[in-house]
Order: structure tokens, then C-alpha cells, then sequence
């Protein structure tokens, strides 16, 4: 109940050891009994939050998928879970929303069973303990393809860019015409490099929708346009629009790609592909859910400079002009970005923390995904703050040169600072409908 009552501010904002023992006999027994091992304990651990990237072709640096694969990291499996590095997720767990939807972080109760585990010597277990191996999609199944009962409705594919072995980051910016004769609501997104080969290549990519909008259209959406669809990165998946809501894609439009490659040493030819899941005719949603990039810097980008061997913060202030639920949290920066606060500041004049990102990590682009119940519901008129801070100093590791002033650029070296959400908008009476709704949903929690 405790826990309901802490997270309500956040939802319904607009709406309002056994040391100097003496071993027994039968002790040493129950001890043993309550060691970790790996086929018991810690193997189902790993197939849940490790092995989609600690598998043998994928981006982890070793398969954590037996237990002669994982035995000789043991200390270093200790370091990174204990410290929280891995699995990657970056949200402090002190301030603001902690229940989303695509939560991958360890619980405190698995962190401690692998310290336990590793502490006591990495026992390997009765292998009638182990948990059945776990199953991915290959890479050329799309991910949401079995939710949805097929591929998606739509693909659409960038032009083919081949990366020269040797050579500096390139920006692949091609427009691609959707091919859509009559507007369709998209209910799920996906994007991804189309080979294995391109994802070594390939740091991100944007799908950006091109086309013409009336003002009916975007109907309380109408402050900020038709948006960007997704981008692919690291640590992103796809998107799929919570109930009741969508994103419109209209006749004659087009998507304009912003890929971002980087040389590895081979030459690589790929595309990126975006897989569009459509609604049913007849089966539209009634809430249209927009894509902002908003930016943490006051005046614009041009307004970043950060001092060499400094730390630096900015802020940047955004108003919604019409009633809205946040659906996600992403911070972008890049090698000297360190964090990221959202926080609401009601037209009341009160402010709730939505999110913060305290330990920021270029090399891992999470969206967090506000779970159903905890997804921020703002009226009109909540102004959004986001604070960056980036350190310029030999204190953050990643920090290529904190002797270098460093300003607003694409490249890796160059810095950004803006959060990815999603806003689904709303007039005045489905927004009174939707407050309404959290609260019973809570009332009946406690």
C-alpha cells in the first residue's frame, strides 16, 4: 500500500553474516543447502537478463549461456551486477517512477544470490537443476511478429550504404516514399539493421515521417506535428502503443532515415529497415501518440559549451499545450553526458521528479517504458524541465580529452543533450476519463 501511495504523485499528476556463531551439528549441512549454484540459482538469472547478449554472435564480449562460459568471469560477473552496470539500466532507483514496462535490472534479491554465489566459489550444481535453454528469435524474425500474428503490415527499407573499412562516422540521410495510397494508424514499431554484419555498423538509426498536416488531423496533437517514429539503437527493441492510441501515418508520406555508421575495420554493406504493424481498418485508435525529441539546452543547441575540465549543467523548459500521458524516458548525450533529470512542474506550481538517470552510458540507449499504471498523466499547461550534466573532466572514464571545450555536434566526440518521449494527447474529457480510470485502478490497489 505504501508502495501504491509513492507512486501516485507520479501517476495522477494533473488529476490529482553469521559472524561469532558456533557451528552445530546439522549447520554445516543447512549452509551448504543454502549456497547458490549455478544450475539452480543463477543459470535462470542469466537466461532471463543476460543471455540475449551474452550469447556466442551477439554484442556482449563472452556467452554467459553454460557454465564453462560463465565460470571464468565469476569475479567480473560480481563487479558488474554489485555495481549495477549490468544489465544496463541506467534509471536511479532513489527518485521518481520505478515501475515500467520493460524493466531489465536485477532485483536486490538476485544481485545477492550471484555475490553468494561467486563468494562461495562459483559451485557449478546438480545439472538436474538447470533450466531448460532459452530460445531467441533469429535475427531475421521480427520480434513482435508472434504478437501480432505475422510479420509487419508495412516494411519500408533505406537505401543500400556500404561503410569502407577504414574511415570517418557517416550520417546516411535517404528519403523513402511509404507507398500508402489512404492514412493508417500504426499500433507497433520496429527498426533494426538488416544484417547481422550492418548491426557492427550501424550506431543508430532515425526514421523521421515526412508529410503534409491538417489541423484536424493531429487534433490535440497539433502543437508538435507528426513527429519521428522510432529510432534504433543499442538497447532498443521496438514500440508498441499502449491501448487506445497510435501514431498516424498518412497517403503520400515519406520516411527521411538518419543512420549513423561507424568503420570496424571491414567493409560492410547494409540497410535499415523500419516494420510498421497497422490497425485494422475499421479499428482505428482515438488518441494520437507523438514522438518529441526535447531539448535540455536553454536557447538551442548552439548554446552548448562545456569549459574543458569542468562539470557542466543545462536545463531547458517545455510546455504542454495540450493534455498528455508520457509513455517513455530516454536520455541522449553522448561521452561526456553523465545524467538526465524530468521533472513536472504542475500549473499549481508543485513539481514531481518523473525520472533520472544519475550513471548516463553512450554505449546504451535505453527507453524506459512507463508501466500502465504509472505512465505520468499532465494536464495543459505542465511545464517539463530536463537538466543534462555533463562531466568534462579525467574523472569520467569515457571522456576522450577533458583538455578539448566541447560544443553541439552528430559526431561521437560531440556532445547532445535532449530525451526522446512519447506523448500520447488528449482533449478535456478523455483526460478527465483517463484520471478518473488511474484512480479507481488505485483505490482498488490499496
Amino acid at each position: 500500500m505504501t508502495r501504491t501511495r509513492t507512486i501516485r504523485g507520479a501517476l495522477v499528476l494533473g488529476g490529482l553474516a553469521l559472524g561469532g556463531l558456533m557451528l552445530v551439528p546439522g549447520m554445516a549441512a543447512a549452509q551448504d543447502e543454502a549456497t547458490p549454484t549455478y544450475t539452480k540459482d543463477v543459470a535462470p538469472i542469466f537466461r532471463a537478463k543476460c543471455e540475449n547478449c551474452h550469447r556466442p554472435g551477439y554484442i556482449a564480449p563472452m556467452s554467459l549461456q553454460t557454465y564453462a562460459d560463465s565460470r571464468p568471469w565469476a569475479r567480473s560477473i560480481r563487479n558488474r551486477v554489485e555495481t549495477r552496470q549490468m544489465p544496463p539500466w541506467h534509471i536511479d532507483k532513489s527518485v521518481g517512477i520505478q515501475a515500467f514496462e520493460n524493466d531489465r535490472s536485477l532485483t536486490q534479491a538476485e544481485i545477492d544470490t550471484i555475490v553468494r554465489w561467486v563468494d562461495a566459489g562459483a559451485p557449478q550444481g546438480d545439472l538436474a537443476d538447470l533450466p531448460p535453454p532459452a530460445v531467441f528469435a533469429d535475427d531475421d524474425v521480427w520480434n513482435y511478429a508472434g504478437l501480432f500474428g505475422g510479420p509487419p503490415d508495412l516494411i519500408l527499407y533505406s537505401t543500400p550504404y556500404t561503410m569502407p573499412a577504414v574511415a570517418q562516422d557517416a550520417w546516411w540521410k535517404p528519403e523513402v516514399p511509404t507507398g500508402l495510397t489512404e492514412d493508417r494508424w500504426i499500433r507497433a514499431i520496429e527498426i533494426r539493421p538488416s544484417t547481422v554484419a550492418g548491426r557492427r555498423i550501424t550506431h543508430h538509426a532515425l526514421a523521421r515521417l515526412q508529410q503534409e498536416e491538417d489541423p484536424e488531423d493531429l487534433g490535440a496533437a497539433s502543437e508538435v506535428g507528426p513527429g519521428i517514429l522510432m529510432e534504433w539503437a543499442v538497447g532498443k527493441q521496438g514500440e508498441i502503443m499502449r491501448e487506445g492510441s497510435g501514431k498516424l501515418i498518412k497517403a503520400g508520406s515519406s520516411i527521411v532515415w538518419d543512420i549513423h555508421y561507424s568503420a570496424v575495420g571491414e567493409e560492410i554493406t547494409d540497410t535499415a529497415e523500419l516494420g510498421l504493424y497497422l490497425y485494422p481498418k475499421g479499428q482505428e485508435p482515438k488518441h494520437r501518440q507523438v514522438l518529441s525529441a526535447w531539448s535540455t539546452i536553454e536557447g538551442g543547441s548552439d548554446h552548448l559549451s562545456i569549459p574543458p575540465n569542468a562539470v557542466t549543467t543545462t536545463e531547458n523548459f517545455h510546455v504542454l499545450k495540450e493534455n498528455g500521458r508520457i509513455e517513455n524516458y530516454q536520455p541522449h548525450m553522448h561521452l561526456r553526458g553523465k545524467g538526465m533529470q524530468m521533472t513536472a512542474i504542475l500549473p499549481d506550481g508543485s513539481k514531481q521528479v518523473l525520472s533520472r538517470v544519475s550513471d548516463f552510458n553512450f554505449n546504451w540507449h535505453n527507453s524506459y517504458v512507463y508501466a500502465d499504471h504509472a505512465a505520468p498523466l499532465l494536464p495543459k499547461g505542465t511545464v517539463i524541465a530536463l537538466k543534462s550534466w555533463y562531466d568534462n573532466t579525467s574523472a569520467n572514464r569515457a571522456n576522450p580529452d577533458p583538455n578539448q571545450w566541447v560544443g553541439y555536434g552528430d559526431r561521437t566526440v560531440d556532445e547532445m543533450g535532449h530525451a526522446w518521449v512519447n506523448v500520447t494527447y488528449m482533449d478535456d474529457e478523455d483526460f478527465a476519463a483517463a484520471v478518473a480510470e488511474r484512480e479507481a485502478v488505485l483505490t482498488d490497489d490499496e
